[in-house]
């Protein structure tokens, strides 16, 4: 048996590592790590590539010189070495990352787009349906304006901005919302909705048109990414679990809606 890791003494050999793998089900990033490597295997990255991402680095971690960067990889306990090979192994991903999907990135977002534009609204919300149509009326009127009928009146967190919400992208909010807010023009203020349990009036304040700019090109190329890696351990990989079976891979489930 090998000591591979110590921990206040208390040293675990290479045998029982792995049962602990499982028990503290550690073994699915383990996995996604493994197919990363066998992605990027066959990639190249030549010392130039190595050599700029390191410069990026210190420039990120505000390492002016070299001492400073020795001094950082003693803290980390890391040698020049394992700081070479996790720069090199980043670049090989992120060509990884181009090379697959690239190329389709920008039919990739023409699909996404209607859920990645931003837009900038204001609600009022409560459970109380007479309430929404009577405050409805009062804007329409000209007796009161949204922003303080919502300090007032609004029962979420939207209360204490007057209403506003945003800037965030459309698919954030309750589906319905959003598909409301779509089809609206700013400044249209739209009647009471029943949304659950809640009466909402809407009005959109501004509608910010997503682009296929660098930091988009860099955020979808990773979604693309997860998707393939979440494909790849569903598809290739089967799990111990603690009581010894094996199981595959799970996916996290999407997170529910909230009116907002």
């Amino acid at each position: 048996m090998t000591v591979v890791l110590t921990i206040d003494k208390q040293a675990y050999s290479d045998r029982e590592i792995l049962p602990l793998l499982i028990k503290y089900r550690l073994l699915p990033q383990l996995a996604k790590e493994i197919l990363i490597e066998q992605a990027i295997g066959g990639i190249d990255c030549p010392t130039a590539d190595i050599a700029a991402a390191r410069q990026q680095f210190c420039q990120q971690q505000q390492i002016h010189s070299e001492e400073q960067l020795q001094q950082w990889l003693q803290n980390q306990g890391k040698s020049e070495e394992d700081l070479e090979q996790q720069l090199a192994r980043q670049q090989k991903l992120e060509k990884f990352k181009q090379q697959t999907w690239g190329s389709h990135l920008e039919s990739y977002f023409l699909e996404r787009k209607r859920g990645l534009d931003r837009i900038v609204y204001s609600l009022i919300r409560t459970q109380d349906a007479g309430v929404a149509q009577e405050l409805y009326f009062r804007i329409q009127e000209g007796e009161s304006n949204l922003p303080d009928l919502a300090r007032q009146y609004s029962q979420g967190s939207e209360a204490q901005t007057g209403g506003l919400i945003g800037p965030i992208e459309i698919s954030a909010p309750h589906p319905k919302i959003g598909q409301l807010l779509a089809t609206s023009k700013p400044g249209q203020i739209l009647p009471p909705t029943r949304i659950e349990n809640w009466w909402v009036i809407l009005r959109l304040e501004k509608f910010i048109g997503a682009q296929l700019d660098e930091a988009m090109r860099l955020r979808l190329l990773e979604e693309r990414f997860q998707q393939w890696l979440r494909e790849q351990l569903q598809t290739k990989v089967s799990l111990a679990t603690p009581d010894g079976d094996t199981a595959p891979s799970a996916t996290p489930s999407p997170s529910s809606a909230t009116v907002s």
